[in-house]
């Protein structure tokens, strides 16, 4: 907002270069944070919420990722869907849809900070706004950025580990996930990050129009 007078103005400013530098400090120690994690594993519990609090979904899965922008996510209830990216493609696999949907894996961070937890380019990280709060970390994309979702909350445990990560979409809905069987920086079998289309599947390659 423009200041009537010099003295409002200088506040203004000073206040916006404060906040910008808190951001950047944040960014840069869970960026930190991040680069220490090599391989992430874990099984997880999902919870989807509406703005009033009811629970809308349950649902349980596994999570494996690894630098840079390799992703293996595999949800088995309530329904089996897939995403797997070998750090240059992404295959989205719906299961009952019968359906499979590639993405340049580049291209995923355009739609959720979620992939921010396997890439340290500066590029990317310059798509949202961090901020601490003790040890948790929330991003959320800044205006220029469409995303798919309004912010994104990591939580860390007494042990450092991500144990949480919170994701309110657009419409207002809560997604929590805990993660429990936690292991860091191990070897991964790189097969979890290929993947081969099934038969008979509807298949949307959307790096055709790339």
């Amino acid at each position: 907002m423009m200041k009537k007078t010099l003295f409002s103005s200088l506040i203004g400013l000073s206040s916006l270069f404060l906040s910008q530098a808190v951001f950047a400090d944040a960014a840069i120690e869970l960026k930190a944070k991040l680069s220490e994690m090599t391989t992430f594993k874990a099984s997880f519990t999902q919870k989807v919420t509406d703005e009033q609090g009811e629970v809308l979904q349950t649902g349980s899965g596994n999570l494996a990722l690894a630098q840079p922008l390799k992703i293996h996510w595999q949800q088995q209830e309530p329904d089996s869907t897939m995403l797997v990216s070998d750090g240059h493609r992404a295959y989205y696999y719906d299961e009952f849809a019968e359906q499979v949907t590639i993405m340049a894996s580049l291209n995923l961070i355009e739609t959720t900070p979620f992939v921010l937890l396997t890439t340290n380019a500066k590029t990317q990280w310059e798509k949202y706004q961090v901020s601490k709060t003790k040890d948790n970390y929330k991003i959320i994309p800044k205006s220029t950025t469409d995303s798919q979702v309004e912010s994104l909350e990591l939580q860390f445990n007494t042990d450092k580990q991500l144990s949480k990560i919170l994701v309110v979409d657009l419409s207002g809905q809560l997604t929590e996930f805990k993660f429990s069987d936690i292991k860091l920086n191990g070897s991964l079998d790189s097969n979890l990050f290929n993947f081969t289309i099934p038969e008979h599947v509807v298949i949307d390659d959307q790096t055709q129009s790339e």
